[in-house]
């Protein structure tokens, strides 16, 4: 790797002449804008009649996007004494810098020696994918979408055993990850040491797999079940009796499963580059079957070429719907408020530029940052609403809706309907969310592959897994308990809310922060959320998407990654004019076919590794049972050979 130690030639990084003014110039938007923006949220009367709605959002894009750029371009030192072991972390971990001056240079002048440092099939693959995609599309709007809506059905229903399985098994292997002796195995070597503390270890893994996701339907899944039950739950509609049901199986598609796909993708990545020296790629999976250097074939490279077409096209649709979402929500909460066609746009444009600035300072400088402020605003906003929420409800509507997911869990997962109308839901929802989720999991799971190096496989699966999943469900349990309270109660119609909006679920935060004391300060923070969120899963799948495309000899440079992150920007844009946004989603989401079949091969491979090197460590249990007998505890074998 020639050009990584660049990274490294300053012992402090940010202290460059153009992201000093830059950060100078920042500050008096962000307390500008911000003075503004708070006035209206906390004096609604002034929204319409003194600021136009365009121009209310330039306020918000620009409150929040300046103080998040602000933090990422905030100055860091590196300590000398492990600026070594520093220069030694996993490619996603390093970025050669050309300064902002040398972007815009490289960009003028050096476009040939770009794309030297470029994958042409990685590279260029997706790029001509998607402008091929969008052209049909604007040629052929309706042919478009009958071929991938016809595709689409066919992989959902025909194939919803293979995702309910591949995911089962993904839960059953990482519960065994957990216990067994390969848990023990220490990534990168017994004298490894992890790259980051472990609360910012958990902040970037979480924040990069969840996206806004988390904060629009928090508040709206349950309710939908509550509204059209399941059919497995087999309750009557908006009753009592299925409140639990309708909240467990909101637990149930944001859980211990989802996250089991990124693991069982990134697990063997993190193994076969830190054990077995294979390059850190979504290839690396296939290095039992093809051996490190068979990773130069062309199945390999298919491979990373799905990754990176599955990343944009699941980023770029979650990037646009969310800036509809955010207008549905802003204009359901102040229907006083007007927008032009162009705002989606703005909102795209604004979220572009904040997750691109966050994406080209790196890890340890924007994407750490922005990832535990995301972290701190989500516990900040669930404390806020302990505080002023249901309690008792919560409590009572969260415990059965546990209960109910760890009894009805094996049977949830395995659910695939007794009738049309059963099969066609579990299709629409838990096969759809399963194939979401793989679809996302080549860049979630690499992500988390890179930040793992020090780690025991047990300490990376109890964090993507078992910490992420709990966090994903007290937000859920908080949420969806206090909407369910609300609508059972009557203090709010949100199921209204969210019909008069077309059912989209954008809305169902608002009605229910309105029937709350401190109704406006939610909203403030809940739309915070959306922006930081957003934000956390763009700017890593920006800079996962040009490590895949840039050659493995390189670090990606600044420049690619800001190519890449305009490029997921662009095609968001292109979903708001040309249309297709539902139509390229379903696209993103059919890579989640290959992706849930490479999950399997992935852990035979890893199994086949594991057996084949043989982990010489103890289990879970094995420890706990030695532990025991150190303090002089009998376990139940001892007991049992005694009295033989």
């Amino acid at each position: 790797m020639s050009d990584s130690h660049e990274v490294y030639a300053m012992s402090t990084q940010g202290v460059g002449p153009v992201e000093t003014v830059l950060r100078k110039l920042l500050v008096p938007v962000c307390v500008i804008a911000g003075v503004v923006v708070v006035s209206v949220f906390f004096f609604p009367s002034l929204v319409g009649s003194v600021l136009t709605g365009r121009s209310l959002l330039v306020l918000a894009l620009l409150f929040f996007g300046s103080g998040l750029a602000y933090v990422a371009l905030l100055p860091i030192t590196i300590d000398p004494e492990t600026a070594d072991d520093r220069r030694d972390a996993p490619y996603l971990l390093r970025i050669r810098r050309l300064g902002w001056i040398g972007t815009a240079r490289e960009a003028a002048t050096r476009v040939k020696g770009f794309a030297s440092r470029q994958n042409p099939i990685v590279f260029g693959v997706p790029v001509a994918a998607f402008g091929l995609f969008f052209a049909g599309f604007y040629l052929l709007p309706s042919g478009t979408r009958a071929v991938v809506g016809s595709v689409e059905s066919v992989l959902l229903h025909e194939f919803g055993w293979l995702f309910l399985g591949a995911m089962f098994l993904a839960v059953l292997y990482c519960l065994y990850l957990l216990v067994g002796p390969w848990g023990e195995i220490k990534l990168g070597g017994p004298e490894a040491e992890p790259t980051y503390t472990y609360p910012t270890y958990f902040a970037m893994v979480f924040t990069a797999g969840i996206a806004a996701g988390i904060v629009f339907w928090g508040p709206a899944e349950a309710l939908f079940h509550y509204g059209t039950p399941p059919p497995f739950l087999d309750a009557p509609a908006r009753s009592a009796a299925v409140m639990p049901g309708a909240l467990a199986y909101a637990l149930f598609h944001y859980g211990f499963s989802a996250w089991s796909a990124y693991l069982v993708i990134g697990v063997p990545i993190a193994y076969f580059a830190y054990q077995q020296g294979a390059p850190l790629r979504v290839s690396a999976i296939l290095t039992p079957f093809l051996g490190v250097r068979g990773l130069d074939s062309h199945w390999a490279t298919l491979v990373d070429v799905l990754a990176v077409f599955a990343t944009i096209g699941g980023i770029a649709t979650s990037i646009a719907l969310v800036s509809q979402q955010f207008l549905a929500g802003v204009s359901f909460q102040w229907p006083a408020v007007t927008y032009g066609g162009a705002t989606p746009v703005l909102i795209v444009a604004g979220l572009t530029l904040i997750y691109v600035v966050s994406a080209a300072s790196g890890v340890q400088r924007g994407i750490r940052r922005i990832a535990g402020i995301a972290v701190v605003l989500l516990v900040l906003f669930a404390a806020l609403l302990i505080v002023v929420g249901p309690r008792s409800s919560i409590v009572d509507i969260g415990t059965a809706a546990v209960g109910r997911y760890v009894t009805d869990f094996a049977a949830m997962s395995l659910y695939l309907g007794g009738g049309l109308v059963a099969s066609e839901w579990v299709a629409e929802w838990t096969v759809w969310n399963w194939s979401w989720w793989f679809s996302w999991a080549p860049f979630a799971g690499l992500f988390l592959a890179a930040l793992s190096k020090g780690r025991r496989i047990r300490t990376v699966v109890l964090t993507g897994g078992v910490a992420t999943s709990a966090a994903t469900m007290v937000w859920f349990v908080l949420l969806g308990g206090t909407s369910l309270s609300l609508q059972r109660s009557g203090a709010a119609d949100i199921l209204a809310a969210i019909a008069s909006y077309g059912g989209s679920e954008a809305v169902a935060g608002f009605p229910m922060f309105a029937a709350l004391p401190l109704g406006q300060l939610l909203m403030f923070l809940f739309l915070a959320l959306i922006i930081a969120f957003i934000v956390t899963s763009a700017d890593t799948s920006t800079l996962v998407v040009s490590i895949l495309a840039t050659k493995r000899e390189y670090a990606p440079t600044t420049g690619s990654i800001v190519f890449w992150g305009l490029l997921q920007g662009s095609v968001a844009v292109a979903v708001l004019l040309v249309g297709g946004g539902e139509t390229l989603q379903a696209l993103a989401v059919l890579t989640g076919g290959p992706f849930a079949v490479l999950s399997l091969v992935a852990l035979v491979g890893l199994t086949v590794a594991f057996r084949r090197r043989g982990s010489g460590h103890s289990s879970l249990l094995g420890k706990v049972r030695s532990a025991l007998g150190d303090r002089g505890i009998e376990g139940p074998g001892e007991v049992l050979r005694e009295e033989e």
